[in-house]
């Protein structure tokens, strides 16, 4: 598989506080020796021939500039800027307009794409192609991609998602879900779309993908459409997946939504939908997927920043693939109206082994959630959340076991899930209403919570700002706000300080 290529980063150079200048001037109190400075007549007097020269020089430059300011000024400031060289990251490379792609926002380049595919697809054997997508507004219908390809997007090339209903495929809906996700029967396909793939490659220098999604979210809220609306970008049953360095906006619904996939590599992407009057535009869903690296991105979406999801109810049991093995680091989520993280509420495959890493979540309802219902069935354990920080979050830790939302009456309601092994490490923030929520119940008990390092700071002063119910864990060293009574302390050397007699016991309060 080719990598793509990588996008350099640097930091910010450090702020000097102190007084550097101060360390120029003398402290002694002797005088330093005393210069010979010109006077500004002596100066003038002797230098008037060179800066009469200067004056018209800089007056006619400026004068010839001014002249050819209509047509785009002196030829030396109407060069362009070079553009970026697109790299051949395959032993075929083809642009678009190869295909008679037309970049002006209006014509419809869905044949353009196919056309392009086609010809990748006919070269598998020896590699694989790349599609160049050069800059410009390219409007399209969904199209396929197809195994051993490069899409590439240039520096100022969008991909343009038309936003009448009746261009978008028809699919059947997901056999974990047994349901659109909105309505029964079919669902709409994706914009870019791709099944039963292996090593496809979606990069560029910044390129962007466009959903136009506004016309999407406003027949949703007034009940107009028929089907569940399709995601931005679709690969299922897929495997050695890279999509990296691009922007991906406006989605009608899920944005990235990878599939029974192994082996993905998500990286360097920009994530973009309005935070409010957007519904359902989680950024990443990886959805029964192994394997997975989510690395360096920044989201800002309508919905769940990511979402680890393996199926609904009894659907998701039947389909049985679980998530798992997903490392999530190095991230900026703003969510208003959900989560920055998320695992479920559809995990009914199982989710386990994911790590959640070095991640701040700003502005957003909650900032990391698990949430799940009975009737779920599954399990979410071993999930690991280190060197969080959060910035301004309603709630920071949620765990919820009453997300009772299903796709049919067809669910088992003792089908309970299994909820342990959880771990939060350094956690930092600051501007937080409740810092924690875990709000068990006798049926999905959370067992085994960890806690070490955490210090929040918060909104409200209340006495129940570290919420449990039904939780049993551990709290380890120094923890503040001070922690439920649900959970075990012990010191920093790990020695048992007081043992909890009030797993069961409730204190969450949804007032404030």
């Amino acid at each position: 598989m080719v990598e793509p290529p990588s996008t350099p980063t640097s930091s910010p150079p450090c702020c000097w506080r102190r007084s550097w200048w101060a360390s120029l001037y003398p402290t002694s109190n002797h005088h330093p020796h005393r210069r010979w400075i010109p006077s500004a007549t002596t100066f003038f007097s002797t230098n008037n021939t060179v800066l009469t020269a200067l004056f018209l020089a800089f007056f006619f430059t400026v004068f010839y500039w001014q002249k050819e300011a209509t047509a785009g000024g002196l030829a030396i400031f109407r060069r362009p800027f070079p553009s970026r060289q697109v790299p051949k990251l395959r032993h075929a490379a083809f642009n678009l307009t190869d295909f008679g792609g037309v970049g002006d926002g209006v014509t419809l380049n869905t044949a353009a794409f196919e056309r392009a595919v086609v010809a990748i697809s006919k070269l598998g054997n020896k590699g694989g192609g790349q599609l160049n997508v050069p800059p410009g507004n390219w409007l399209t219908a969904p199209f396929n991609l197809t195994s051993h390809m490069t899409l590439f997007l240039a520096e100022g090339a969008v991909i343009l998602g038309i936003d009448d209903e009746k261009y978008w495929t028809l699919m059947p809906p997901l056999p974990s879900y047994g349901y659109g996700r909105e309505h029964p029967g079919p669902r709409y396909g994706s914009l870019i779309h791709g099944q039963h793939l292996k090593d496809v490659v979606i990069t560029g220098h910044n390129g962007t993908i466009d959903g136009q999604g506004q016309t999407w979210w406003t027949k949703y809220r007034q009940k107009l459409l028929n089907h569940t609306r399709g995601p931005l970008v679709q690969i299922m049953w897929s495997r050695d997946i890279v999509i990296s360095n691009i922007t991906l906006r406006n989605s009608p619904f899920w944005t990235l939504h990878p599939y029974d996939c192994k082996n993905v590599t998500i990286k360097n992407l920009t994530i973009l939908a309005p935070v409010f009057q957007a519904p359902n535009t989680d950024g990443i869903d990886p959805d029964s997927c192994e394997d997975m690296v989510i690395e360096d991105c920044y989201i800002s979406v309508g919905d769940d920043g990511v979402a680890i999801k393996s199926g609904w109810d009894q659907y998701g049991i039947s389909y049985g693939r679980p998530s798992r093995n997903i490392l999530i680091r190095n991230l900026v989520v703003r969510s208003n109206v959900s989560a920055g993280i998320s695992i479920g509420s559809e995990m009914s495959g199982g989710v386990s082994n994911i790590t959640v890493e070095n991640v701040h979540i700003w502005n957003s309802r909650r900032a990391v959630r698990i949430k799940t219902a009975p009737g779920r069935g599954g399990y979410v354990r071993d999930i690991t959340y280190r060197n969080l920080t959060f910035e301004n979050c309603r709630v920071g830790i949620v765990i919820k076991t009453d997300y009772n939302e299903h796709p049919d009456g067809g669910f088992d309601p003792n089908a309970f899930p299994i909820l342990k092994d959880i771990s939060y490490t350094s956690i930092h923030g600051e501007g937080v209403r409740v810092p924690v929520r875990i709000q068990g119940s006798s049926e999905i008990p959370v067992m085994n919570v960890t806690f070490r390092d955490m210090s929040v700071g918060v909104t409200n002063r209340k006495k129940h700002i570290f919420q449990c119910a039904y939780v049993q864990g551990s709290v380890m060293g120094t923890v503040y706000p001070a922690p439920c009574e649900n959970l075990d302390l012990y010191d920093e050397m790990g020695n048992l300080v007081r043992r909890s007699s009030s797993q069961n016991s409730s204190d969450i309060d949804y007032d404030f």
